[in-house]
């Protein structure tokens, strides 16, 4: 196969704007579903959420459209192996033929679990990625016909889009990794109104998984025009409006330009999936932490450009543009410290910490991250070295600096 090869397949129709939500029964009819499940979560049910999409279905002339035939709502976050296969008991109890995700990256996940279980006859999701990554592409990876529409309320996953899912396996705690081309939603609404509601530290550590999308695609050896595009659109959108979003939550533009942001990061993301040292890390660190990945996608990234540099330096200069950062005159290893400081100013400026101190994760704990980090899918392109792993884990532990 040539060199020049690469793959871009962005399935999803998007739908985006203020009350999008309203057209979800129809988009259900018109995918021919008839009994719909939502998946959603406790929090959005408290937070009044799940009850704006019920009422929809509720407002739709009976013979008209698509019944709600179920809710689920037993879903944690960062989603394990046990929510996914309890969503799955229900939806075959119910004979559901359409499935619904209203959430943040652990319901969406969990959905896509749900369905490549229901489309290939699996009972417990773990039989389907016994080595921690199950990797289908064409001509193995087969269309699922299952009707399915994501609504994320939050801006950072954008696993509305990929072709991705995380799933946490309990037996052996690691994130394990599902990548095919047809596990996304078939639909996708990006409403700003049903994240207007979503607390300030969330609304900036899930901005910060989108902006760590991002700059792992640009940064990716097997980057694109294509996967560059959305990564530097995504980048900009984040540095103006995330600000905006986390201090003024009902501001429905900031709200609307950061999903489009996380929609494109994640794209990016997944289509110049190759090195992705960050996500790493936040990986190991949440499997046996249990921080949130944004959490620790945010408080990983500066750390992991100022110790891979290599990496980073290659597009530097179009990555402090999009940071909004002056590069004129500016060498390169100039542009990466200030690159740097912008990020870690932008972690301040939203009420992010610099490390996990706040965790108390005891020095003796290091080892295992090492490991960890080494079994990790996101390490098979970029292996990590067991020097470098603990001179980064020493830097968020709020432990004494280590040179390597």
């Amino acid at each position: 196969m040539s060199l020049t090869y690469s793959q871009y397949m962005l399935r999803t129709a998007i739908h985006s704007g203020a009350g999008t939500r309203a057209l979800v029964p129809d988009l259900f009819r018109g995918l021919q579903a008839k009994r719909i499940v939502l998946f959603s979560d406790r929090g959005l049910e408290q937070a009044g959420i799940v009850e704006k999409i019920k009422e929809i279905f509720a407002l739709t002339p009976h013979g008209t459209g698509p019944d709600l035939a179920g809710v689920f709502l037993d879903i944690k976050q960062d989603a394990g192996s046990k929510d996914v296969n309890a969503a799955l008991r229900y939806a075959r109890e119910i004979s559901a033929d359409g499935l619904l995700a209203v959430g943040g990256g652990s319901v969406m996940d969990t959905v896509k679990g749900v369905k490549y279980c229901l489309h290939h006859g699996l009972t417990d999701i773990k039989e389907a990625i016994p080595g921690g990554l199950l990797y289908l592409s064409w001509p193995e990876a087969n269309y699922m016909p299952i009707p399915h529409i994501s609504i994320p309320t939050t801006a950072g996953t954008g696993s509305e889009v990929s072709p991705i899912a995380v799933i946490y396996n309990e037996d052996i705690k690691m994130k394990t990794n599902i990548i095919h081309p047809f596990i996304n939603a078939d639909m996708a609404i990006l409403d700003p109104e049903l994240t207007t509601g979503l607390p300030a530290s969330i609304t900036a550590f899930t901005g910060f998984d989108a902006l760590t999308h991002a700059i792992e695609a640009l940064a990716s050896p097997t980057a694109t025009a294509l996967t560059d595009a959305y990564a530097l659109q995504s980048i900009r959108l984040i540095e103006t409006h995330l600000p905006t979003a986390v201090k003024h939550g009902d501001n429905l533009t900031a709200r609307m330009e950061m999903l489009q942001a996380s929609m494109m990061g994640i794209t990016a993301f997944s289509f110049a999936l190759n090195a992705i040292p960050v996500h790493n890390f936040a990986h190991a660190y949440g499997a046996l932490f249990r921080i949130p990945h944004g959490l620790a996608n945010a408080v990983f990234l500066p750390i992991v450009i100022e110790m891979i540099p290599t990496l980073y330096l290659p597009k530097i200069q179009q990555l402090a543009q999009a940071l909004n950062l002056d590069t004129k005159g500016k060498d390169k290893e100039t542009l990466l410290q200030d690159v740097i400081e912008k990020i870690k100013t932008m972690q301040q400026d939203v009420g992010l910490p610099a490390d996990f101190k706040d965790y108390d994760i005891k020095s003796e704990a290091l080892e295992a991250t090492i490991t960890a980090v080494k079994m990790d899918p996101a390490a098979l392109n970029f292996p990590l070295s067991p020097e470098l792993i603990t001179a980064v884990g020493n830097r968020v532990i709020h432990s004494q600096k280590v040179s390597i």
